[in-house]
């Protein structure tokens, strides 16, 4: 399956006012591998940035004003895109801008062109309710390094954005993998049954802790941890019926 990780930079919040597009960055998997089959473009907006918008990515007018035009660009975007599931973090803001760009063009929706979007903040609000589910806030939680994100980068993100979103369906890739092992006869199998493994006793020191670690989880449990029930139940404290 191919899929197309996808952020852009604007001039500010809106395309019904007039804001547009200046950089579009995007990275491809292809069955849920990175392939470095990316794409990242810098746009002429052909109008300046918001102040508050200009603090997110940086990107100046004097920056830009080199730069192709969307129009100029448009086939390419397109064509790299063409049948892919797209990720993209708030898709409704980047969706929203893409089709204000292809109605200019005629071009009809964003969504015409592929094969379906992916929310990955929605996914996100439904896997950790109540928490803070930005793109750096998801990066700290998954464990994926953000250090070099100082400012906002269409390019950048979208690499930050893949390795969350893989991070974030990991389970997906393991049926995928199990999927394929099941699938193929040729599958390599080792027989474990004339094969003698050596068992390792714990220290006095692990067993200590060990005991520690029990003590604190009964205790947070207020006593009614299985364990202990089944301790009781052994020294006859306890009928059967009281262990679940």
């Amino acid at each position: 399956m191919r899929q197309i990780v996808l952020d852009t930079e604007t001039t500010g919040l809106s395309p019904a006012a007039g804001d547009r597009i200046i950089e579009i960055g995007c990275v491809e998997l292809l069955n849920r591998r990175l392939t470095g089959n990316n794409l990242h473009l810098y746009l002429n907006p052909e109008r300046e940035s918001h102040e508050d918008a200009l603090k997110v990515h940086g990107l100046t007018s004097e920056f830009l004003q080199d730069k192709p035009k969307f129009d100029q660009i448009a086939q390419q975007l397109l064509d790299y895109v063409q049948g892919a599931e797209v990720i993209i973090h708030n898709a409704p803001f980047d969706v929203g801008f893409l089709d204000a760009e292809l109605e200019r063009l005629g071009q009809g929706p964003f969504a015409k062109h592929i094969a379906g979007v992916v929310d990955s903040l929605a996914m996100a609000k439904q896997l950790f309710p109540g928490k803070r589910n930005s793109l750096d806030a998801l990066c700290d939680r998954m464990g994926v390094d953000n250090s070099a994100r100082t400012l906002h980068g269409a390019l950048l993100d979208a690499e930050l954005l893949a390795d969350v979103y893989l991070a974030l369906t990991r389970g997906q890739e393991l049926l995928i993998e199990d999927s394929h092992l099941a699938s193929s006869a040729q599958a390599n199998r080792m027989d474990l049954r004339g094969m003698r493994f050596k068992v390792l006793q714990p220290t006095e020191q692990e067993l200590a802790a060990h005991d520690k670690l029990l003590a604190e989880l009964d205790k947070a449990s207020g006593g009614k941890t299985l364990w202990r029930q089944l301790e009781a139940r052994q020294a006859g404290d306890l009928p059967p019926s009281a262990v679940a």
